[in-house]
């Protein structure tokens, strides 16, 4: 059942953007208590758009058309873009290929001609350590091009370009950097640029600002739902982003993940100068992590997996990777690396958070979808063990024959199965709070209804044997041929009424039944099948054809495990609440 449940569920999430790669993946999302996610391209679109540049006395420009303008500064903030980068355009000048999204950004800044026609050596790409990058280009003189995070090229800056492409002291850099975090406030990224004459050796001084680039990278709105989903899943989420700790917490702030004054945010220098006790204590309140390593995830996963929570993780890069094998549920984006992708359980195809809300609430319906199984499966089995039992002493040595045994199993085995295999994903499951790691797959409401249902429609399959009143409604033969014929109905009827409680905690057994067309089938071929058996059965099934009225009272007797079950559901409700499967 697991095995079917869980593959068969499988194409109707990748309808809905979500691939997974290991079966397990899904009912362990169900189960989530807390999930570090990305920002960029996740909670965010992933387009990014240079909005403006601002230069050392608070010039703003919106495009390059204005800063071409001032042809001096022009000709340093062009190379300083197009050569410090990793990306390029294709042959015929169409897309723009290679490097990161902030890359490919900046590159389609500049609206000019992009070729690269000086020499350049000594690169130094980007690394989340130093957080920056740097490449000499070779003109009339060799000139060090530096691109980073503000917080690191500004604090080594003792100069700056003005419009006119003129070096001027940095005496208002207080300021400048008060004027810019602004933007950060804003859900604005930042980026400086800066030139060197000295070729760097890990350590950035002396430097000129070139400015600060503005980026804006539009949240989606559908992100804001998804987080809206997950939090009322009481599922902590955590965003994990390279941004500065403004940026971040604007972010945040806008998709819902932070909503109080005591939500904790924290940079990556912070996170790290704490120990592992002093972060499990904040780990509850911990809701964005900004300037962050590809470590910081993995030590995030261990802390949480060491105070027992189930934790799911989202990545896209190489760094991500262990992470991703670390975390009970690794989500990569589908954008992402092929390393990651093959570290993770789940691939989230369209890089979008609400799709991993989904993945989430398709985890929960099919862990209901086994408990419903095994609920069907456990009534009627009980029925069966008390038959077997109790028949032989009351002069009953064989209730049900191999043969129809046969049909019965393939009722409650490879039917039901698929019947409940295919359960619709309810949105008010993710109002209910995860599963406990070491949580027990039977719960009090199974056990009531496995319990109630399985000695009720024993009592009854007893009764409708050896009552002299309810012999009376069938024709009398030798072999009570006729009332053997209800009997092996009435004990497959009352696995299909059991089927409908089972779907259900509401009393309304109907509730959602057109979202799973395959229960509704199986439950009419299953019916069709049994009358077929009853009718034309014959000595293979032990059967002979009934009457309208002995099929209707067989059928009807068969029909009150229902309301029997309402009357349960009633009595459970008033002293254990609205507790379901």
């Amino acid at each position: 059942m697991i095995t079917l449940v869980l593959s068969s569920n499988m194409k109707r999430m990748l309808k809905n953007n979500v691939l997974v790669r290991k079966l397990t993946g899904i009912e362990t999302a169900g189960s989530l208590n807390i999930l570090f996610t990305d920002k960029t391209g996740t909670l965010t679109k992933g387009k990014l758009e240079v909005i403006g540049l601002i230069n050392g006395n608070y010039k703003e420009f919106n495009n390059e058309l204005e800063v071409s303008k001032y042809s001096k500064y022009h000709d340093i903030v062009k190379k300083s873009i197009i050569y410090n980068n990793a990306s390029s355009y294709n042959e015929s000048k169409t897309k723009i290929i290679g490097g990161n999204v902030t890359d490919k950004a900046l590159l389609a800044f500049i609206t000019s001609d992009t070729s690269k026609t000086l020499k350049t050596s000594n690169y130094i790409p980007f690394s989340s350590k130093y957080k920056y990058s740097s490449i000499v280009v070779e003109d009339k003189e060799k000139i060090n091009f530096i691109k980073g995070s503000p917080e690191k090229i500004l604090s080594s800056c003792n100069y700056y370009y003005d419009e006119f492409g003129t070096k001027k002291s940095f005496t208002n850099k207080k300021e400048f950097i008060s004027r810019i975090n602004s933007y950060s406030v804003k859900g604005i990224r930042l980026l400086a640029l800066a030139t060197s004459n000295s070729r760097i050796r890990g350590n950035l001084n002396n430097l000129c600002l070139v400015g600060v680039v503005l980026i804006k990278d539009e949240v989606r709105s559908e992100a804001i739902e998804g987080v809206r989903l997950v939090k009322g899943a009481h599922i902590q989420t955590v965003m994990i982003t390279g941004d500065n700790i403004d940026t971040a917490k604007a972010i945040a702030k806008e998709v819902g993940i932070i909503d109080s004054d005591d939500d904790i945010v924290l940079t990556s220098d912070e996170l790290n100068s704490k120990s592992d006790e002093e972060l499990k204590r904040i780990l509850p309140k911990l809701r964005v992590v900004a300037r962050s390593l590809p470590q910081d995830k993995s030590r995030l996963v261990r802390i949480s997996e060491e105070l027992n929570l189930v934790v799911g993780m989202t990545g896209d890069g190489v760094n991500d990777a262990p992470a991703l094998k670390k975390a009970d549920v690794g989500f990569a984006m589908g954008s992402g690396t092929e390393v990651s992708k093959e570290a993770s359980d789940i691939v989230i195809l369209d890089d979008n958070f609400i799709s991993i809300s989904k993945a989430i609430l398709f985890g929960r319906t099919i862990f209901k979808s086994i408990r419903k199984f095994i609920i069907v499966q456990l009534t009627i089995n009980l029925c069966a063990i008390s038959l077997s039992i109790i028949c032989p002493f009351i002069g009953i040595d064989t209730p049900v024959t191999v043969i129809q045994m046969l049909w019965v199993n393939m009722v409650m085995d490879t039917l039901a199965g698929l019947a409940f295999a295919y359960e619709p994903p309810l949105l008010e499951y993710m109002n209910e709070k995860p599963k406990k790691r070491d949580e027990s797959i039977i719960n009090k409401y199974m056990v009531s209804e496995i319990l109630f249902t399985g000695i009720y429609s024993a009592i009854i399959c007893i009764l409708f044997l050896k009552s002299s009143f309810i012999g009376t409604f069938f024709r009398d033969s030798v072999d009570k041929g006729y009332l053997m014929s209800a009997f092996f109905g009435l004990f497959i009827f009352i696995d299909i009424f059991n089927s409908f409680n089972a779907r259900t905690s509401r009393l309304d057994i109907f509730a959602n039944i057109f979202d799973n067309k395959v229960f509704i089938v199986i439950m009419l071929f299953i019916t069709i099948v049994q009358v077929l058996l009853i009718y034309y059965g014959g000595s293979i099934f032990r059967t002979v054809p009934l009457t309208f009225k002995e099929f209707m009272i067989m059928f009807g007797i068969a029909l009150t495990v229902i309301p029997i079950d309402w009357v349960r559901k009633i009595i459970y409700r008033k002293y254990n609440g609205l507790e379901s499967v």
